[in-house]
């Protein structure tokens, strides 16, 4: 934020005739969210000459053509500014159609009694105007569903949903280091690019160069061919020649100049043999050895994949500087097209040393209800929007998250109670008994019918979690824990991280998984291990349950997912 832009809260205690209307410190203009977030709507603003900007949300002539109104948004806020602009001023026909940017000056003014507007701008002077053909614009001035939006990704930032999404999004974010900045974590940007699988699913994007290497070799070795046995051959009785006239020179003891120049045209020969053979070599397609991809061919010498999760990395740093967390995006290359499910998401994962499962299990607790507190405190704008268009209820689940303690049960009383529930008469679609994963209706019924609030299962059989989760001294149960909400089922996944040497070594070999990358994970256990805990909260799954919105795919910027990777 700007260090001379009000933000709401102050916004909220500024003397409503304090004429200095706070002009953005990069631009020669003023946000319209200070002028329409004041208490007073802006009304006490009435008389000020200012700069704004934005784009057209609709705009139509009126008397005759003499006028236009203007509703204009520069993404600030949800609300409208309200533009008149009279037909001596500008032509009213480059104004008025959706989606036309405008930069104007103008009068700030009380419109008349009776109106919704508490402030209307009375333009004086286009400064700019970027111009829109009506009929090929992409955004049709209609009620558009999201789906539709999808097709068009550069466009949907102009509508009111994914602008307000955007502000949400923004807001967590903030929220997130903000939370966890004020309790001592470090932010520590792992790498996007890694040889390690997390989650030991294989379900990874793999990054080589082997295939566009390949396309290369196989456009050059067209363009210039390999050499010939007989020119391998010719240049090898060149090398041999020229061996021997250095030979000959030196037995005729001829001067230094004339053997030195021999020499060199010997050692270019040479040269030029090695390179000819080394170019022998060069076959078309992928590198193999022993019948498979030889990735020592690849760039980094070695299979590299995307990420799935940054936690194994990151907790080189919480056995080092205790408390950390990383923030970016993750990769699954997971076949999947429900409406829960992306390609590219992105996840928060804390990590904690010297924290137990209990401690893991409070972070979480307190991370959401502060997320769940400052989008009530910094956009309940936005939420409003969300209440009014998609969930009317999403602003109470937001307060009620806030303000209710978790309910804590152990994986084993959630399966117990599940089945009471299908004795009851209640139908699921996965069946239900000790060992599955739990599906997502069951952690929905869970939160928002069994007890109305968030949960947070705990101890979950080690069959169905990761290797590097704490095995609990029943030896079936490992010290595993998920936050299920309301609306969308889990929200955080974490875990106590096992700590022994000996039992993640038997993990690791147990789930099938090769010992050699993870062995830098494993000297971390060798060397100084430390009890340690931490937690993945997925991005988009935050947003989705504080707006109500549907599909995940709608509350990213720009959505990857199988068989579209857009812009």
């Amino acid at each position: 934020m700007a260090d001379n832009e009000l933000p709401v809260d102050q916004v909220a205690t500024m003397d409503l005739n304090d004429d200095a209307v706070q002009r953005h410190q990069f631009s020669d203009r003023v946000l319209i969210k200070s002028i329409l977030t004041r208490p007073d709507g802006g009304a006490g603003l009435a008389g000020q000459q200012v700069r704004v900007g934005g784009w057209v949300k609709t705009g139509r002539e009126q008397g005759k053509g003499s006028f236009a109104f203007l509703e204009v948004n520069d993404g600030s806020c949800p609300a409208n500014l309200q533009v008149i602009v009279d037909k001596d001023v500008a032509d009213l026909g480059q104004l008025v159609p959706t989606g036309t940017c405008v930069y104007v000056e103008g009068m700030l003014k009380n419109p008349p009694e009776g109106t919704k507007q508490k402030i209307e701008l009375r333009v004086q002077k286009v400064v700019d105007v970027g111009m829109v053909d009506p009929a090929k614009y992409p955004i049709p001035k209609t009620k558009l569903t999201l789906e539709f939006l999808r097709d068009r990704i550069p466009f949907r930032p102009r509508t009111n949903t994914i602008a307000a999404v955007a502000r949400i999004r923004n807001a967590l974010a903030y929220a997130t280091h903000t939370f966890l900045q004020k309790q001592g974590f470090l932010y520590i940007h792992t790498p996007i690019i890694t040889t390690s699988d997390c989650e030991g699913a294989g379900e990874m994007f793999q990054v080589t160069t082997l295939i566009s290497d390949a396309d290369k070799l196989e456009k050059e070795l067209i363009k210039n061919p390999p050499p010939s046995e007989a020119d391998i051959e010719a240049a090898k009785l060149v090398v041999k020649e020229k061996g021997e006239a250095v030979a000959k020179l030196k037995s005729d003891k001829a001067g230094k100049e004339a053997i030195s120049a021999s020499v060199t045209e010997l050692t270019k020969a040479k040269e030029n043999l090695a390179r000819l053979e080394e170019r022998s070599k060069l076959k078309p397609g992928i590198p193999q050895k022993d019948g498979k991809i030889d990735y020592t061919q690849d760039f980094f010498a070695r299979q590299a994949f995307l990420t799935v999760s940054g936690q194994l990395q990151v907790e080189t740093y919480a056995c080092a500087v205790s408390n950390v967390y990383t923030f970016g995006p993750t990769f699954r290359a997971e076949h999947s097209h429900t409406s829960r499910h992306l390609a590219e998401f992105w996840m928060v994962e804390p990590e904690m040393a010297f924290s137990d499962l209990k401690d893991d299990m409070n972070c979480a607790e307190a991370y959401v209800k502060f997320m769940c507190d400052w989008l009530l405190d910094h956009c309940f704008d936005d939420m409003e929007f969300m209440a009014k268009n998609y969930d009317k209820s999403c602003i109470n689940r937001l307060r009620m998250v806030a303000s209710t303690p978790f309910e804590r049960i152990t994986y084993t009383e959630a399966v117990e109670l599940l089945e009471v529930a299908v004795k009851e008469g209640k139908h699921f679609e996965n069946k239900v008994e000790w060992g599955i994963d739990l599906a997502s209706e069951h952690e929905r019924y869970l939160t928002e019918v069994k007890f109305q609030k968030p949960v947070i299962v705990y101890n979950y059989p080690k069959g169905i979690k990761a290797f590097y989760m704490r095995l609990n001294d029943d030896l079936k149960t490992v010290a595993a824990m998920d936050v299920l909400v309301p609306k969308v089922g889990e929200l955080i996944g974490g875990s106590q991280r096992e700590e022994r040497y000996d039992v993640i070594k038997s993990r690791i070999e147990d789930m099938g998984l090769p010992l050699e990358p993870y062995e830098w994970y494993l000297d971390l256990r060798r060397f100084g291990t430390v009890k340690h805990s931490g937690f993945g909260l997925g991005f988009e799954r935050m947003i989705l349950f504080a707006t109500g919105i549907d599909n995940i795919r709608d509350v990213i910027p720009f959505p990857r997912y199988p068989g579209r990777a857009d812009l």
